[in-house]
């Protein structure tokens, strides 16, 4: 079953937009045009996630997150709005969001985003073991096999490829590696992602020079391609 997404967004051009690319995406998606009619709906029939514009007619998103909240609802929230004021962005997660995201954006991007905010939120049995294409990766074990030859992997580049093959076909963003690989307390940059993808990349990829398991997602991060592409 399609796991439902609730739009709150009175731009028209923005919301249709929306609809359009999540549901391309294989998102069941709700739209609602003003905060009384979205919290209403969000009350009503809870979505797996919000994407809240904050500007809204009759009740912004400031007021609706902090609604929500306070009924307990543990819904995921991304929060969309022009305004770029960093104080905006703080109160918004203070009062429980779990993202922001500042117009104008790429759809691609939000994507992403929704797709990161729901793997935080989903149950996982991280000691399951892991499996696409020629890949496989048991995690109580910590070895990885390629056609059933184990691949020489630094602890590093095992979590990322866990990572990875956890959500095949599915974009993971450079600070969603950041997050999960290296945590909060460890300064590290979006070219440090890069490094130990191109290392892990040697050690699966068929052909370098056409990466064809690890594939790039311009601007955003990588995907594991869980579709043979070529011979």
């Amino acid at each position: 079953m399609a796991l439902k997404i609730l739009v709150i967004e009175d731009e028209p051009g923005i919301r249709l937009a929306l609809k359009d690319e999540l549901e391309f995406e294989g998102f069941d998606v709700e739209l609602a045009e003003d905060g009384p009619s979205g919290l209403a709906s969000l009350l009503q029939s809870p979505p797996a996630l919000v994407v809240l514009d904050l500007m809204l007619p009759g009740r912004n998103g400031f007021q609706i997150c902090e609604e929500v909240r306070k009924r307990g609802l543990p819904t995921p929230i991304i929060m969309l709005t022009a305004r770029n004021e960093d104080v905006d962005k703080v109160r918004g997660l203070e009062l429980g969001a779990d993202d922001y995201v500042t117009k104008p954006f790429s759809l691609a991007e939000l994507v992403a985003r929704i797709r990161t905010v729901l793997r935080r939120t989903e149950p996982r049995n991280r000691d399951a073991p892991l499996e696409a294409r020629s890949i496989q990766l048991d995690p109580r074990r910590h070895c990885a096999f390629k056609r059933g030859v184990e691949l020489q992997l630094t602890d590093t580049e095992f979590r990322i490829l866990a990572l990875l093959l956890a959500h095949p076909g599915e974009v993971i963003t450079r600070d969603e590696f950041l997050k999960q690989i290296w945590g909060d307390d460890v300064y590290v940059t979006h070219r440090t992602v890069d490094t130990h993808i191109a290392a892990l990349r040697k050690k699966i990829e068929d052909d370098l020079d056409h990466p064809d398991y690890i594939v790039s997602v311009r601007n955003v991060g990588y995907r594991f391609n869980d579709n043979i592409t070529r011979s």
